[in-house]
């Protein structure tokens, strides 16, 4: 059984645990025989007792009390989750301070339209607490006085966004520093976000334990990067990285202090407009991480720049740099840099389904049928690609019916009837 609490102008959905009593008493006997040295992890235990004895569901939306996000942060506790009616939330900025929070869209994306406003001069959302989790929110017109103002700026340590969207901001999402922290990117959209200054990006990770984006589509950067992390760990993996006809991103990924990266199955698009020729960039402002290692595994790699240029930048000093079983189309260096460069193939665009349409999947004949070899694993991750992206920021399985396929798709003989 559910009870509402009223705390301020807002409601708690409060759900009681019938075991709570019994679960406090065990904590506080445990408290009462530790030694001094165990009573912060009991009092730990006892807190996160509280937590889910008392977790709320905090509903905001046009027809109730809590009628802004905002409303909620300023209410919510440690573990809550908050629930957002579908709709455009215009002028409404916050910060969240609590840790473990769920916020969620209800009924489709709740769209946070920033028209002017921010939270600290930083962000439509500025997260303090750890360990959030955002699904289903979408993030425009982010704008602040510096010109370097995110959909969601974080400050905490961890984050998973999921089915979110963010565009047209001056950055989509902006990183701290935190060696504690683990970031989380998946089927989310990021699209035309950057000041168009070059310092500011679609996703822009600062140096934290790892990050992760993955089944994801972003797109079009202003003049910034699409992707840029310096991050220790990255994994990404199962993405569509473009500038289409008309995009200014600069790289379509950068790791500019190296790192142990995975960049495996994603389809990466420079653009005509493009002011950079460089694609992807590994270590360009000095590699500075204790492991600097880049496993490219399984992308297809598409260079639309009419001068041409690189495909990959690896700094010298890398530790090692894979480079196996890419599809690599049109004009440039494949490498610049050290690395070992194995199994991989450079093709004409009559090789793909409809590279007009950016369909970048192998049609028959295609010189990548059949040709991949066995990558291995890495630190125990393993290198073979075990999906494929899927559009709109989505994901299917890979199969394969023999030896796997170079590139970011595995062939499949089309139907009559369409693909």
């Amino acid at each position: 059984m559910n009870f509402t609490a009223w705390i301020g102008s807002g409601a708690r959905t409060i759900k009681p645990r019938i075991s709570t009593p019994i679960c406090m008493l065990a904590a506080a006997l445990a408290v009462s025989l530790a030694p001094a040295s165990q009573h912060a992890a009991a009092a730990d235990t006892r807190e996160s007792v509280r937590e889910a004895a008392q977790s709320a569901v905090l509903r905001v939306g046009a027809k109730r009390k809590l009628k802004r996000p905002s409303a909620a942060a300023q209410i919510a506790r440690d573990g809550d989750v908050i629930e957002i009616d579908a709709g455009i939330y215009e002028g409404d900025a916050a910060v969240w301070r609590q840790h473990r929070l769920t916020i969620r869209g209800v009924g489709g994306r709740a769209h946070l339209r920033a028209d002017g406003a921010h939270a600290e001069g930083k962000a439509i959302w500025v997260i303090k607490g750890n360990n959030a989790a955002i699904e289903s929110v979408e993030f425009s017109g982010a704008r602040v006085p510096d010109r370097n103002g995110a959909g969601i700026r974080l400050e905490g340590a961890g984050l998973t966004l999921r089915d979110c969207y963010f565009h047209d901001n001056e950055n989509g999402i902006l990183t701290g520093a935190n060696l504690a922290s683990d970031i989380v990117v998946e089927h989310s959209e990021f699209a035309r976000n950057g000041a168009g200054d070059g310092q500011t990006h679609n996703l822009y990770i600062g140096r934290v334990r790892a990050f992760t984006l993955r089944f994801s589509y972003v797109h079009h950067a202003l003049v910034g990067h699409n992707v840029k992390s310096r991050a220790l760990k990255n994994y990404i993996t199962y993405n569509r990285i473009m500038d289409g006809d008309d995009g200014r991103s600069s790289y379509s990924v950068e790791f500019p202090n190296g790192g142990l990266s995975f960049v495996i199955g994603n389809v990466i698009q420079q653009g005509p407009a493009t002011e950079n020729s460089g694609i992807v960039s590994y270590g360009a402002e000095e590699l500075q991480h204790p492991l600097n290692e880049l496993y490219f595994v399984n992308n297809t790699v598409v260079n639309d720049r009419p001068a041409g240029g690189r495909f990959l930048f690896i700094k010298v000093g890398a530790n090692a740099a894979r480079i196996v079983n890419n599809v690599f189309s049109g004009r440039g260096d494949v490498l610049s840099g050290p690395g070992e460069l194995r199994n991989n193939v450079t093709v004409s665009k009559t090789d793909f389904v409809d590279p007009a349409g950016f369909d970048y999947r192998l049609k028959a004949g295609a010189a990548a049928i059949g040709r991949g070899v066995d990558p291995g694993s890495a630190y125990g991750f393993e290198l073979r690609p075990t999906a494929q992206y899927a559009h709109k920021a989505g994901k299917e399985a890979r199969i394969s019916s023999g030896t796997l396929d170079l590139g970011a798709f595995e062939y499949r003989p089309r139907s009559r009837s369409g693909p």
